[in-house]
C-alpha cells in the first residue's frame, strides 16, 4: 500500500471515528434548528450593517457603537444556544484530533519516531500572561 492509499484510509477511519460522527450530529442538529439559524441569520445582518456604516464617508459613530453592541448581544445568544454550544464542543474535539494526526506525520516527517511522537499542547512562548509552565 502506498502512502496515498493510506492517507485514504486515515480519511476512512477518521469518517468513522466517534468524534467525527459526534461533529455530524451536532452540525445537523444545529442546522435543523430554527430559531438558532434566525439568530445567525440576523447577526450576519447585523455585521452587513455595521460594515455598510463603517464604509460611510461621513459614518455615524453612535449608531455603529449600538449597532456594535447589538452585534455582541446578538453572537452572545447565539453562542448560547444549546445545539451550538454542542457543535462548537463537537467541533473542538474533532479538531484536537487532526491536530494530533497531523503532528504525527509531520514529526515523523520530519524524522522523528512514529511509535512515540504526538501532539504536544505550545503556550505559544509569551510569557507575558503566563501564570507559570506545568
Amino acid at each position: 500500500m502506498d502512502i496515498i492509499e493510506l492517507a485514504r484510509q486515515i480519511g476512512k477511519e477518521i469518517q468513522q471515528d466517534e468524534r467525527y460522527l459526534n461533529l455530524q450530529k451536532a452540525e445537523k442538529s444545529s442546522d435543523s434548528d430554527q430559531q438558532l439559524q434566525d439568530l445567525i441569520g440576523d447577526f450576519n445582518l447585523k455585521r452587513m450593517a455595521i460594515n455598510n456604516e463603517a464604509q460611510k464617508e461621513n459614518r455615524d459613530e453612535e449608531k455603529l457603537q449600538k449597532l456594535n453592541q447589538e452585534l455582541r448581544e446578538c453572537y452572545s445568544t447565539v453562542m448560547q444556544n444549546p445545539n451550538m454550544i454542542a457543535y462548537q464542543a463537537a467541533k473542538q474535539e474533532m479538531e484536537d484530533l487532526l491536530k494530533r494526526v497531523n503532528a504525527i506525520i509531520m514529526q515523523s516527517a520530519e524524522g522523528e519516531d512514529p511509535e512515540t511522537t504526538d501532539y504536544v499542547e505550545s503556550c505559544g512562548g509569551n510569557c507575558g500572561s503566563c501564570g507559570g509552565c506545568h
